[in-house]
């Protein structure tokens, strides 16, 4: 179910930042900010999986914001709004995308990277 979650805020980002574009007649404005609420669960995906692989249970939404985890859950929306910010290759490409895809995939793509700082963290920490 969160996959389909994470699939189906991604479509409608994709969806109300290109009426947002029209509507304000400019390309990814600063206000809006759905594509950014639709690619924060996805920087969660890893840690998300390898919860379910070692625990054999999808983890609560508390789990993130218990004592133990809140900072690495911290470190994740940092993580995002670094990658977000910095855009590497092919972030920053992403945006020449039309309408709502330029808006909402570059913060998609940023959201890849940091699983991948995720899973590198965690395969380094032995997931604790």
């Amino acid at each position: 179910m969160f996959l389909v979650g994470a699939m189906v805020g991604v479509a409608l980002s994709v969806w109300l930042c290109g009426v947002g574009e029209k509507v304000l007649s400019a390309k990814d404005p600063g206000s809006i900010v759905f594509d950014e609420i639709a690619a924060i669960p996805i920087c969660f995906i890893g840690w998300i999986a390898i919860h379910i692989w070692k625990a054999d249970a999808f983890p609560s939404p508390e789990y993130f914001f218990s004592k133990q985890h809140i900072l690495p859950t911290l470190g994740v929306f940092a993580a995002f709004r670094f990658f977000d910010v910095l855009k590497p290759w092919p972030v920053r490409q992403s945006q020449s995308l039309p309408g709502g895809w330029g808006v909402t995939v570059d913060d998609t793509l940023a959201a890849v990277y940091v699983n991948v700082v995720v899973l590198a963290v965690l395969f380094i920490t032995g997931y604790r």
